[in-house]
């Protein structure tokens, strides 16, 4: 007898380093043990010390690979990434809405680790009025929480004060990853209706880095396709994603890759 196969669905861009966007998000999947789909927004080449280039998918090309994914597969839950383009991120939105059943982690990518722009200053309003209102859960950086909040945020105490601004843009939760911060702990703050719930680990003391949000947000839609709900999934992927950064992979110049394989066969969070 054959083990269920979950399929689920990551949009988002290429990473020619292999260490972060559809690259991280399908060896993601594959720990977890799902069958990983994709749909590619942009083409970017880059290593672990930076963005060298950017070549942007027609947005035309974009709505054919999320159609022929979504007519041949049941997607349990669908991951975002890198939508560079106004019009990548409004074909996205409208064909996600077209399946308001699926949920989505929106993560939504704006620099990369080594602080090169990701997306154009104009299709961060379109994310904001179109996509995040879509979302059933959206996970942003502090850097990319300030600039949705439209104020800086430099501390968990600031965190929680744009926990609420950030939900009234129409995501049913929101986690604010807290790892850019300083302090011994790497905190999280994810937010829901009515809740507060403060995610915790040891700080990794690593250069091994990239790829670190691509990979949590893909470990979130994963565990949700797997059948936990918000708050469990992110406890769950909080778990992984602080191993795999313990595990990261001391490869290339810069800021090597975490390793979503860290783990033994069979271990489960």
């Amino acid at each position: 007898m054959k083990n269920t196969v979950i399929p689920v669905m990551t949009i988002a861009g290429s990473d020619s380093g292999g260490g972060a966007g559809i690259q991280a998000d399908l060896k993601t999947f594959a720990a977890l043990g799902l069958f990983g789909t994709t749909v590619v927004t942009s083409i970017t080449a880059q290593n672990t010390q930076g963005v060298i280039d950017i070549h942007d998918v027609p947005a035309s090309i974009v709505r054919s690979q999320m159609r022929a994914v979504f007519d041949d597969f049941e997607i349990a839950a669908v991951k975002t990434g890198m939508l560079s383009t106004p019009e990548i991120v409004s074909t996205v939105a409208r064909e996600l809405n077209d399946r308001p059943e699926i949920p989505v982690v929106v993560d939504p990518v704006m620099v990369a680790t080594s602080k090169a722009s990701l997306v154009r200053t104009e299709a961060i309003e379109v994310i904001i009025r179109e996509l995040i209102p879509r979302a059933t859960l959206m996970t942003p950086n502090v850097y990319e929480a300030s600039v949705l909040a439209g104020r800086p945020i430099r501390n968990l105490a600031d965190m929680q004060d744009v926990a609420a601004p950030l939900l009234d843009l129409g995501a049913k939760w929101v986690l604010i990853k807290g790892g850019d911060l300083t302090g011994k702990e790497a905190v999280d703050l994810l937010a829901g209706p009515g809740e507060r719930i403060e995610l915790r680990s040891e700080r990794v003391d690593t250069t091994s880095t990239h790829g670190t949000g691509c990979t949590f947000a893909s470990a979130i839609a994963a565990r949700i396709a797997l059948g936990d709900n918000v708050p469990e999934a992110a406890r769950n992927a909080k778990r992984f994603i602080t191993e795999a950064i313990r595990h990261g992979l001391p490869i290339g110049a810069g800021h090597g890759p975490t390793d979503p394989f860290w783990f033994s066969p069979g271990w489960k969070p």
